[in-house]
């Protein structure tokens, strides 16, 4: 079995919780300080060992392929005023031994659909699956974690991490035994269940390893109530053919897909940003009480620095 190479980069859907911000601009590009939210999901992956990046786009989505582009224009006019420093930072967005394609999804009919969207670019291999709007941070990358535990089993993950039970209407919520630390083989898995009908408080964190029979699962399935074709139902579905694995990512998951998550997100990435750090702690100690503040910065992941996995630093 090959490695993962190829990495797909669902983009295509229409944010309503955002709006109007989004009503121009793709919720992928909302910023987390001074880098968009696929910029770090697109970071994660390369630091998986990921070479080609597949966004599955749609209408008004074309900003991010111009993020991902050269800006000769832009870089023209840094060189102009010396700022050879971010001439470097605007260039290494993207790697030179990273390829971008994309393919577009004419409506967006659910996850399951954007997936299918890429099947042909991504062939008879195994890949990842990146939710941008999950922005998840842990030593390793929570996707390179994922990748070492795809190659170490040769089977599908899913990463999960637990959640509060009234939050199980937000997740495709797994059922399963433990294998190993962390790892956990899926008997089931059930996307959104009402709290009573959760078979367990893990639920999947938008990162997926899939292995390519996934494309055959998708394409058995009929579309939903809504006309749409998830991803959750095609892999309860490849589960009874082939072993499923969930893997209890070691990281911080903020869900950017939700006002308070991505605010959440925001203060405490700016609290570990080398040029906020110290005057935004001030500002924050000025508005809470340092008392307060302390108290809160004790349990937030990311005003520390990451987690690390166990066995998987470097």
């Amino acid at each position: 079995m090959l490695g993962v190479r190829k990495a797909v980069f669902p983009v295509a859907g229409i944010d309503t919780s955002f709006l109007p911000a989004t009503k121009a601009s793709p919720k992928e590009m909302l910023p987390v300080i001074d880098k968009p939210l696929i910029q770090y999901a697109v970071e994660e992956a390369i630091g998986a060992g990921i070479t080609e990046l597949i966004f599955v786009t749609g209408r008004g989505k074309r900003v991010i392929e111009d993020h991902f582009d050269r800006s000769y224009e832009v870089e023209h006019v840094l060189r102009a005023r010396g700022r050879q420093n971010l001439v470097e930072l605007v260039q290494s967005i993207k790697p030179a031994n990273v390829e971008c394609v994309y393919v577009r999804q004419a409506e967006p009919l659910g996850l399951g659909h954007a997936v299918l969207c890429a099947e042909k670019l991504i062939g008879d291999e195994p890949f990842a699956v990146v939710l941008a709007d999950d922005l998840l941070d842990g030593k390793p990358p929570v996707l390179a974690q994922m990748v070492h535990i795809f190659s170490h089993y040769d089977s599908s993950v899913l990463a999960v991490e637990e959640f509060e039970s009234w939050e199980s209407t937000s997740h495709g919520v797994i059922d399963g035994r433990h294998w190993d630390e962390r790892v956990i083989s899926v008997s089931r898995i059930i996307e959104k269940p009402t709290p009573e009908l959760a078979p367990s408080s893990f639920g999947v964190a938008g990162r997926y390893v899939l292995m390519p029979s996934i494309f055959h699962h998708l394409r058995a399935l009929k579309p939903d109530a809504n006309g749409e074709i998830e991803l959750t139902p095609a892999i309860h579905s490849m589960r009874e053919e082939e072993q499923v694995l969930a893997y209890e990512f070691v990281g911080k998951r903020y869900d950017c897909g939700t006002k308070l998550g991505y605010v959440q997100a925001t203060v405490d990435f700016a609290l570990r940003h080398a040029e906020l750090q110290e005057t935004f702690d001030a500002w924050l100690r000025e508005r809470m009480g340092a008392a307060q503040l302390d108290a809160w910065a004790a349990g937030s992941m990311l005003s520390q620095p990451a987690p690390v996995a166990p066995g998987l630093a470097h």
